[in-house]
């Protein structure tokens, strides 16, 4: 398996104009509409790491005044997918399979996803885990997050469109 992640591919291209990162976080949301409740503002991704930055607004608030935990899932998420996407090389493919979370203190002010990743084995069929935190403006964690992928080399065209046997 070769080839350069294409999400890594866009980043790099992207990420060097005046208003590259921002468009680049725009497409994302578009992409993966999701994401965009957070309003994810991307960093840095190379292979096997990313950080995103997610800015503490009312959209994202619980009734507490603090950043509500679906937000701080979503963008511990979203930091532990792009790294992994960074890393995935092309006719490879990952889908998530669990995900565990720990909420450390609440959540206020900007906060960034920060994900690294051991390097991944594309070459069979498996599970991999990967960890991501989320950090507030004065370093401190206030979450991790875990999650599990199955992993491994796409199905053929030609496998896909074969008929089953009974």
């Amino acid at each position: 398996m070769s080839g350069r992640s294409t999400m890594l591919a866009a980043w790099s291209r992207w990420s060097k104009w005046p208003a590259g990162r921002r468009l680049f976080s725009g497409v994302v949301g578009i992409v993966v509409p999701y994401a965009r409740t957070i309003a994810p503002q991307f960093l840095e991704i190379a292979p096997g790491s990313a950080r995103v930055r997610m800015k503490d607004r009312r959209r994202v608030r619980n009734h507490l005044g603090s950043v509500h935990a679906a937000a701080l899932f979503n963008l511990g998420e979203l930091a532990a997918n792009t790294a992994l996407s960074a890393a995935q090389p092309s006719g490879t493919r990952w889908i998530v399979t669990d995900t565990s979370i720990v909420y450390v203190k609440k959540a206020r002010g900007t906060l960034e996803g920060i994900a690294k990743l051991d390097p991944v084995d594309w070459s069979t069929s498996h599970e991999v885990v990967g960890e991501s935190r989320i950090v507030d403006s004065g370093g401190d964690v206030v979450a991790r997050l875990q999650v599990k992928w199955r992993v491994g080399p796409a199905a053929s065209a030609s496998a896909a469109r074969a008929p089953s046997t009974p």
